[in-house]
């Protein structure tokens, strides 16, 4: 009986110091200097926990009454917090039913014309587009003038790293390019080509849904997921206008597609890792990028198989894209407005086709984000303009979330020149995956009080407030 609580004690002490020595050697690989400095300190504590429990051994102690006693009490301890951070607790059935579990009203399509972004970067003051608008909506009229102003709101890309931003910001214009060339109507509507035209490919959904999963990850995708295209996730109404395409502007969306094919691509956490800085925006766009080109070959190659498509990307979104991306099991909705992913966390840009091929959708996962983030609040405390909220979710148009304050958020943007991105760098769900964050990763996607237990550890190791990381040479912004 001793014998084998010993060699029980023994092996857990061991595991945990290996895990400890993981953990220390991942901070420092990470280049966390503060998780680092903790994880020595930590590792440190379990190896002298270790030694001592074998100069106790050593000496006879566990064969004594109070050593038996030390050691039922420390095994029974340790069992049952491995039980209790462990076990599967229950689902949460909201998060199972997708975008529908968070629908709670009358939810109505939203006018992508009303979306900050493009009110503020299509509409052209002056123009016939603009007092339309303006006629509609007078309630943005003034606000959004003040972002126009030469100097005011918005400032040059990339203001908050003058004089040194010129780099990174030719870095980040530069890939600004592909989406664009890739926003015209034959790019995001293709036709079939002429050899394949009147020659439609009859596959079953289980094979179609293989082939452009397939293609759409040998393309670059990392993600990617098939969902029933919901109608209240489509725009009502075109907004955004690229290449001079007025006629677009204003038009009617209809809803004649069944399916989503969702996708998402990484964002590297070590240009991520340096936000509200340039080196954020490069990998940024740089995603936007690869999520367009990816976009519009998926759309030609589902085209030139005889079926309708349209390639939803950064310079052309007909449908809201994180609820698509819930749907189709790639992820949750967080705190902050993104998808949380569990291969990712929010680090990923997202894009999507959207077809009439049959497909086989999948299903909607439970993460334990919502949960997760009901605790946390990280995000919340380190936004650099208070635009993510900290209380709980409420209700708006029709559907219960955490709703960011895009006007406030936007308008940060413009006064540092990125993308800001602070609430992704912060996010304990965004750390690289080393073995030690795949291993709690599991625990916080199956089990509350790891939730809450994790996210102490984190403000621990990683700081309520962790400061930006400094970018590779390549992107660096200071001399």
């Amino acid at each position: 009986m001793v014998g084998l609580l010993i060699a029980v004690m023994a092996i857990a002490l061991i595991v945990q110091a290996i895990l400890g020595f993981a953990f220390w050697v991942s901070s420092i690989w990470e280049k966390e200097k503060r998780a680092a400095l903790f994880g020595g300190i930590q590792f440190i504590g379990m190896l002298v926990l270790l030694v001592f429990f074998f100069l106790l051994r050593s000496i006879g102690f566990f064969d004594s009454g109070a050593g038996l006693a030390v050691l039922i009490i420390s095994v029974f301890c340790g069992a049952i917090a491995i039980v209790l951070l462990v076990r599967r607790t229950a689902p949460n059935m909201k998060a199972l039913k997708g975008s529908r579990g968070l629908i709670v009203g009358d939810v109505k399509r939203e006018d992508e014309r009303a979306q900050v972004f493009a009110r503020n970067r299509s509409l052209k003051p002056g123009s016939e587009q603009y007092k339309a608008f303006y006629r509609e909506h007078p309630e943005y009229e003034e606000y959004d003038a003040k972002r126009r102003i030469p100097g005011g709101i918005s400032g040059p890309p990339g203001r908050i790293d003058q004089p040194h931003e010129i780099p990174n910001v030719a870095a980040t214009l530069s890939q600004q390019v592909i989406a664009l060339s890739l926003s015209t109507p034959e790019r995001v509507r293709p036709q079939t080509v002429p050899p394949l035209r009147g020659k439609k490919v009859d596959m079953s959904p289980e094979e179609a849904t293989i082939r452009v999963k397939g293609f759409a990850q040998h393309l670059g995708a990392d993600l990617v997921g098939v969902t029933k295209l919901n109608p209240l996730w489509v725009y009502s109404h075109r907004g955004e206008i690229f290449n001079e395409n007025w006629e677009d502007w204003g038009r009617e969306i209809p809803v004649d597609h069944k399916y989503a094919i969702v996708f998402a691509t990484e964002m590297s956490f070590d240009l991520i890792a340096s936000s509200p800085h340039t080196p954020t925006s490069i990998e940024s766009n740089g995603q936007y990028a690869n999520g367009a080109a990816i976009a519009v070959q998926l759309a030609s190659y589902v085209a030139n198989l005889g079926h309708e498509s349209t390639a939803n990307h950064f310079r052309h979104y007909e449908s809201l894209m994180v609820p698509l991306a819930v749907d189709a099991g790639l992820g949750e909705l967080s705190r902050m407005g993104y998808l949380i992913t569990k291969a990712f966390g929010p680090r990923v840009r997202l894009a999507a086709v959207t077809t009439n091929m049959p497909l086989v959708p999948d299903k909607p996962v439970d993460l334990g984000v919502e949960d997760f983030c009901r605790v946390c609040k990280k995000c919340a405390v380190c936004c650099p303009s208070d635009s993510i909220p900290m209380g709980d979710q409420r209700e708006a148009n029709g559907t219960l979330r955490w709703k960011l304050n895009a006007e406030t958020c936007f308008e940060y943007w413009g006064k540092v020149g990125t993308g800001c991105n602070v609430c992704m760098r912060v996010c304990p769900w965004s750390h690289v995956r080393t073995f030690p964050h795949k291993l709690i990763l599991e625990l916080v996607s199956r089990n509350s009080l790891s939730r809450r237990l994790f996210t102490i550890m984190d403000d621990i190791f990683y700081g309520r407030k962790p400061k930006p990381k400094e970018a590779p040479e390549w992107a660096r912004f200071t001399v």
